[in-house]
């Protein structure tokens, strides 16, 4: 069995072919996901404003290490693309930012 690495991934995109009745969703909960509302979560956090215009959503993903953070933005996205086609919302391509929380260097102030 491979070591299982923590990631923490941020994906991009822009909403693309809205239908009213998504606008209408989405604008009805905009406060719900500003920025301040943002957390790291295996279901994802989505975050946007009233443009409708981009959003993004933040991830754990916990996969194979020697898979990498490739992989980890992939099942990401893939978890993204679902969330969005399940609530209706069109979206045109995503990009992921991934950062390996095991690997990560803690500067601690002295």
């Amino acid at each position: 069995m491979s070591e299982q690495h923590t990631y923490r991934v941020i994906v991009r995109g822009t909403f693309e072919g809205l239908s009213e009745e998504s606008r209408g969703r989405l604008l009805a909960e905009v406060d719900e996901h500003g920025l301040t509302a943002m957390q790291f979560t295996e279901e994802g956090s989505l975050a946007y404003d009233r443009t409708l215009k981009h959003f993004s959503y933040r991830l754990v993903v916990v996969s194979d290490a020697a898979d990498g953070e490739e992989m980890a933005g992939a099942i990401a996205e893939d978890r993204v693309e679902t969330a969005l086609r399940e609530l209706g919302h069109g979206f045109g391509a995503l990009k992921s930012t991934v950062t390996d929380m095991d690997t990560m260097k803690i500067n601690y102030k002295r």
